[in-house]
């Protein structure tokens, strides 16, 4: 009877065991998110900012995750615990072509400003981006062809420019200054806080926040937190009406 009790409570003391491991994976795994801006230069150096609070994700111009051969670059970051939600974007050097790329959840290939950018995001899963690319060569005959244009187009544009500096001087752009403005307020802040801002700036009336994460497209949670630090900073302004918050520029 002895012997039976004994085998009984060491089956308890295992089974307690094992289920204190998979609560305390969960709880680990549930813990972790991203909300990150990752840079690669021509050198293959990748800058990686934002907010997580998954230790040494955050980095200044690393080699760690990127390697070439040949003329192929490949980065890869990757975690593998798992993140219950993350958020990323990728902004690559100009010139860049995509061999081949593959990561958890989703993801979307776009581009600003000749940069080829990647926009991806998933829930409860593994951190994971693999892209192979290229960067092409810089074109040197593109330069000696604009070097040779004809001297009646290089008259006519320096006149333009002259005529233009002397009007911008005399009469201010209203708009131009507007724009300037604009600059200012978007400086220091990440991708997101900027694509919110854009969407405040091109919209005349106050928004909700289902509005602004409709026009995104990123989970409801990343909003939320990238409107706390627009508001912390001064740069926008909440006004409660029924249920629902109202969200507009600050104004200054």
């Amino acid at each position: 009877m002895g012997l039976k009790q004994l085998n009984k409570n060491n089956i308890l003391f295992i089974l307690s065991i094992l289920m204190l491991l998979i609560y305390t994976n969960g709880v680990n795994a549930e813990g972790y998110y991203a909300d990150v801006d990752i840079s690669v230069d021509t050198s293959g150096f990748v800058t990686i900012t934002g907010t997580t609070n998954y230790p040494d994700l955050l980095t200044d111009s690393t080699e760690i995750y990127s390697s070439k051969d040949q003329s192929f670059w490949l980065l890869n970051i990757t975690k593998n615990e798992v993140f219950s939600n993350y958020i990323y974007t990728i902004t690559f050097p100009k010139g860049t072509s995509i061999n081949y790329i593959k990561s958890e959840g989703t993801f979307r290939i776009g581009g600003h400003e000749e940069h080829l950018i990647i926009d991806g995001f998933a829930e409860n899963n593994n951190l994971s981006v693999i892209v192979q690319y290229q960067i092409d060569k810089y074109d040197e005959g593109s330069v000696s062809n604009a070097l040779n244009m004809n001297l009646g187009l290089i008259i006519t544009i320096s006149l333009f420019i002259i005529l233009f500096i002397v009007v911008y001087f005399k009469y201010p752009d209203k708009k131009k200054s507007s724009e300037m403005f604009e600059d200012d307020m978007l400086k220091g802040l990440n991708q997101r806080q900027k694509d919110i801002m854009n969407i405040l700036i091109n919209n005349s009336a106050p928004l909700t926040q289902s509005d602004i994460q409709r026009e995104i497209g990123i989970p409801k949670a990343s909003v939320s937190r990238n409107i706390q630090r627009l508001e912390f900073k001064g740069l926008i302004e909440k006004e409660q009406t029924g249920m629902s918050n109202l969200i507009r520029l600050k104004e200054k």
